[in-house]
């Protein structure tokens, strides 16, 4: 297989889903903290109190607290990221266990909510600070580079509930300071960032939920999603401004589509998709302004963008460095009312008879991956890091060993086409798979939905031991990255 010699071979996790220590630190609430736990067929609930009533109330995972409410912790309730996997406590054992795999890259990102716990303070939290710079150093310890991302899927829960998140131009104002804070902390240890976590969710999201969104729906979505655009380009320029040295990338969800037939209705609607779901966010922040097809979105969905001036300068300014992205599965894209339908992670429309699917209901397809990497590539020619990819399956322990070779079977087909993409002229840079640790799964808060190398004795009760033990697919692993893929 073709890899270049100096490949990152790394693994990815969230603050959010490993540290646990919600309330340790100093740190503030955010939207996990008061998520509870689901089930494969049943996504989790956010609990919220309503203080003119005193009502405690319930709402889906997906959806903003209501204004006016709190997010609250209810004592009967079982909240799986209150502890998560206690990355917080047992960083250095995970981060020993990391360096003997091999790897000399971890995405990991940084909780908001540590730094700055309402996420509006003006003086950031010291014990927040101090923790990521102990996570830092023992990486550096082991020679593995930290590839950094500044939110991912979690602001402090202040900001939700006092400004309304994302909506509200004051946040930008916020994480502004949350930035230049981090850059300047960390100068000289971290070198790679990522602004925001598959910031196109925001767009695909409604992809789950009922076809009758409102307009107002996707004109606040829109809005939000300009606020996150000027806010990562903000990030961006400030990045380059502390040190020149600092690369910053996006993060899309690489949720690749197909016509499921030659219809040319179909082919029609699946390149719509594309330029909804993918395009319309990296060619804003690839290319710094809206592309012309923008104009029709917004008309589809009655939006009215409010843009200044400003924004188109700091669009066109703050484009990133390298483009970063998750590759899961794909989907296929139809106007033809009689087929099967799909519906696992991000794989939606209709059932792909040419592939298999997961018990989580994804379809496995590496050559996907291929076709994705040269789309994108041939569209930005930036350096590509996936950063998140990986089989989220039920494992078995079995006198203390885990015998996953359906996961090697699957990260083989990836590595492989992978391979294909870099001879094909793609400039991929690096290889971080999911949860290279077991972690909380994020929409439904299971621990069975596990993707990791490295296996955790947690259940989705919160039963077991914590204790971490190496998998088969560890050592595979290791010996791909011990001979850069050429084994």
């Amino acid at each position: 297989m073709s890899f270049p010699k100096n490949f990152y071979w790394g693994g990815a996790l969230a603050a959010n889903q490993c540290e646990g220590a919600y309330n340790e630190g100093g740190r503030g609430l955010i939207m996990s903290d008061v998520s509870t736990a689901g089930a494969k067929d049943r996504l989790r609930s956010i609990t919220y109190i309503d203080p003119a009533t005193q009502q405690i109330k319930r709402g889906p995972i997906f959806h903003k607290i209501p204004k006016g409410c709190h997010g609250i912790v209810l004592e009967d309730e079982y909240y799986p990221n209150h502890v998560a996997i206690d990355f917080y406590h047992r960083y250095k054992e995970d981060i020993r266990l990391l360096a003997e795999l091999g790897i000399n890259m971890l995405r990991i990102s940084i909780s908001w909510a540590r730094i700055f716990p309402k996420g509006d303070e003006l003086i950031p939290n010291q014990e927040g600070l101090n923790f990521y710079h102990k996570v830092f150093e023992e990486l550096r310890h082991y020679g593995i580079e930290p590839l950094v991302t500044i939110v991912h899927n979690e602001i402090p829960l202040y900001l939700e509930e006092t400004y309304g998140g994302w909506q509200n131009r004051k946040v930008i104002e916020c994480f502004d300071r949350y930035c230049e804070t981090i850059f300047k902390e960390y100068k000289g240890v971290v070198k790679y960032w990522l602004t925001i976590n598959e910031i196109n969710q925001l767009l695909l999201v409604f992809d789950f939920m009922d076809k009758n969104v409102s307009s107002s729906l996707y004109q606040d979505s829109f809005q939000q999603l300009h606020h996150q655009f000027v806010a990562s380009s903000h990030a961006v320029k400030k990045a380059h401004e502390i040190d020149p040295n600092n690369q910053v990338g996006c993060m899309l969800c690489g949720v690749t589509s197909y016509p499921f037939t030659c219809d040319p209705k179909d082919i029609e609607v699946n390149q719509h998709y594309w330029q909804k779901i993918i395009y319309y966010c990296s060619d804003v922040m690839c290319r710094g302004e809206y592309p012309y097809y923008a104009q029709r979105l917004w008309r589809q969905y009655d939006v009215q963008l409010e843009i200044s001036e400003q924004d188109k300068k700091d669009l066109k300014e703050g484009t990133v460095d390298f483009y970063s992205f998750s590759y899961y599965a794909t989907s296929c894209t139809t106007t033809h009312q009689d087929t099967s339908k799909a519906n696992g992670h991000f794989a939606l429309g209709a059932k792909n008879p040419y592939l298999d699917y997961t018990d989580w209901g994804s379809a496995t397809d590496a050559q996907g991956l291929r076709y994705f990497m040269n789309e994108i590539y041939g569209r930005y020619q930036l350096p590509l890091m996936i950063v998140e990819n990986g089989l989220g399956t039920s494992d078995q322990c079995i006198d203390g060993k885990i015998h996953d070779d359906y996961r090697i079977q699957y990260h083989k087909k990836h590595l492989q086409a992978m391979s294909k993409a870099i001879e094909d002229g793609v400039e991929l840079i690096a290889y971080n798979p999911w949860g290279i640790i077991d972690l909380i799964s994020a929409s439904t808060g299971e621990m069975a939905k596990r993707y990791g190398f490295i296996y955790v004795d947690r259940d989705n009760e919160g039963n077991g031991t914590l204790d971490r033990i190496c998998k088969d697919s560890y050592y595979w692993y290791q010996n791909i990255i011990k001979h850069n893929g050429d084994e």
